[in-house]
């Protein structure tokens, strides 16, 4: 199977995804791991680590994911994607080549974009558009901002509308705040598939995390609390049982 990351800084998101994927689907399936990376220094950590640990370096590329994408020459699709993009980080500077590819039919962003001060949303239709036809699911991090920002009609309400009308959106869970060791601000995770099971099909099930954490030992930063063993259980197991409950809410 193949796993990606389009701000795979690092590459530990990269790194675990393959673990778990081994651990939970089969030990000896193979993973194979693509990323891109704009930060140069990040972008070497990454390549140096697949170096070390025999993964394939020459699947993580450097440059702009949204304006300079590594994977379009091959037209690759990937089966897995998972990606935390940056919060309120200004697109400006690609915003020549993004407005030309919204005007064209079959690019990335035809369906709209968002503001110029905040590219996520770019992000996940950049994510989309590399999904397989015959089934990939997207796990990305976003803050408040990809839910709630854009009046009726404007870009993201369009992009909102685009993936929801397209039945892709599965799940969304809302995180607990003061998660990360940079900001205090509430995340919630996106669950995004071009294949939803027969009983999710024309659902979308919003689950609310925001109670389920521990307190850290130590505070790390803005980092003050984690999700436990425990915490994690509650989430999946209502992710699984796919009924409403006091946390759980299903939607057409």
């Amino acid at each position: 199977v193949s796993l990606y990351d389009p701000c795979c800084g690092t590459g530990g998101m990269l790194t675990l995804g393959k673990k778990w994927l081994k651990e939970n689907i089969d030990v000896n399936i193979d993973v194979n791991m693509f990323g891109q990376e704009l930060n140069p220094q990040t972008y070497s950590i990454c390549k140096s680590d697949f170096l070390i640990t025999n993964e394939q370096p020459e699947n993580i590329k450097n440059g702009s994911t949204l304006s300079d994408d590594g994977f379009k020459d091959t037209n690759r699709k990937f089966d897995f994607m998972i990606c935390n993009p940056p919060y309120g980080d200004s697109w400006k500077k690609d915003e020549n080549f993004e407005k030309n590819e919204s005007k064209e039919l079959d690019g990335r962003f035809s369906v709209g974009t968002p503001k110029i001060s905040d590219g996520q949303l770019l992000f996940l239709q950049h994510m989309i558009s590399k999904m397989e036809p015959n089934g990939s699911r997207i796990g990305v991090v976003f803050n408040g901002s990809p839910m709630f920002t854009g009046d009726s009609g404007g870009g993201e309400s369009e992009i909102r509308k685009w993936i929801i009308e397209n039945d892709w959106l599965e799940t969304i869970v809302q995180l607990p705040d003061s998660m990360f060791f940079n900001t205090g601000i509430t995340t919630y995770i996106w669950i995004v598939t071009n294949k939803k099971p027969l009983d999710r099909k024309g659902k979308i099930q919003l689950i609310d995390g925001s109670h389920q954490f521990g307190i850290c030992k130590k505070k790390l930063g803005d980092k003050r609390k984690e999700i436990t063993s425990e915490s994690l259980n509650i989430i999946l197991n209502t992710y699984l049982e796919f009924k409403e409950t006091e946390i759980s809410k299903i939607y057409d």
